[in-house]
């Protein structure tokens, strides 16, 4: 059965664990080597990775592009703009050709339903570069990151200040997978989706709502924000108004436990969710956090491929 890699669950618990032990012993394998150099056992050699932009990317881009080099391969970049899926061809289409001439898809899109499409057409793994709904690679990256700077994840405290959005889902969802807290953060009317909620509650994470971002930041170990307009959306005035109590600033952070850590997917819009100091702090840790994106994406690749 063709692995696809929709949502941290298709993969579940100890695969995410796998993925992360594999993305630390490979980054440690290459340390002081070219980025160009591929990995010494090349394990996905020949293989070619065909990768769909709906949407404006700069880290899913070069971290996907990166990782299958590294790992042996080699990747096509799709335009959606420049393809016939711009002009109208079906997802189903796409993704029966697309099968054909590549190893494996990564898509990157506004509606979920595609990348569902998408995977249900292809013969090929298919991977969600991101989606409205969810973003399982950043999150990779992000629990990567966590262990990395030494922080279990079973019992963390996570404080998501901000929209409920895609990232918050994805997050939600490894809460109930890695068993975690979260305490959201975030103004009525901006909850993450449910139905990711209801599911890590029923897998053992724990959820909870404030709507007072000082009582969701008290004590927690790590504190991650996104941006609060979200790719395509008008820059809502009265969002940004709504979303300014929750803005992660020195006074926020120092509410956190001494040693927490902040996060960020990135772009990062400094002055909205976000203060410069903080995010240029020395609590802050985004760059180790979107350079785990190539780590993290080859060993998304390698378990799809079922290396892992």
């Amino acid at each position: 059965m063709t692995r696809h890699f929709l949502n941290l669950s298709d993969a579940g618990h100890d695969a995410v664990a796998a993925m992360i032990n594999d993305a630390i012993d490979r980054k440690a394998a290459r340390h002081g080597w070219p980025l160009g150099k591929p990995d010494a056992d090349r394990p996905l050699d020949g293989h070619v990775l065909a990768m769909v932009f709906e949407k404006s990317s700069t880290r899913t881009r070069v971290s996907f592009d990166m990782a299958i080099r590294q790992l042996g391969g080699s990747s096509i970049i799709l335009e959606a703009g420049s393809t016939q899926l711009g002009r109208g061809e079906t997802v189903a289409d796409t993704a029966r050709v697309l099968s054909r001439m590549s190893d494996a898809i990564m898509i990157r899109t506004d509606d979920h339903a595609k990348i569902e499409a998408m995977a249900q057409h292809a013969s090929v793994p298919v991977i969600n570069g991101l989606t409205d709904l969810s973003h399982p690679c950043q999150i990779v990256a992000d629990l990567l990151t966590i262990i990395e700077h030494r922080k279990a994840l079973p019992g963390l405290q996570l404080a998501w200040l901000g929209d409920g959005n895609n990232v918050l889902n994805s997050i939600v969802e490894a809460a109930g997978l890695m068993k975690f807290t979260v305490r959201i953060g975030c103004p009525e009317g901006y909850d993450p989706d449910p139905a990711f909620v209801s599911q890590a509650q029923a897998a053992g994470g724990t959820i909870s709502y404030h709507r007072d971002a000082a009582s969701a930041a008290a004590g927690a170990d790590v504190i991650v924000t996104d941006t609060w307009i979200s790719m395509g959306q008008a820059h809502a005035e009265a969002k940004l108004a709504a979303m300014m109590p929750y803005q992660v600033n020195d006074a926020l952070m120092a509410l956190a436990a001494p040693d927490a850590l902040f996060l960020h997917c990135l772009p990062a819009h400094r002055g909205e969710e976000v203060s410069a100091s903080v995010i240029d702090g020395p609590q802050s840790v985004v760059w180790d956090e979107a350079e785990n994106r190539l780590h993290a994406q080859k060993s998304v690749l390698r378990w799809v491929f079922e290396q892992i």
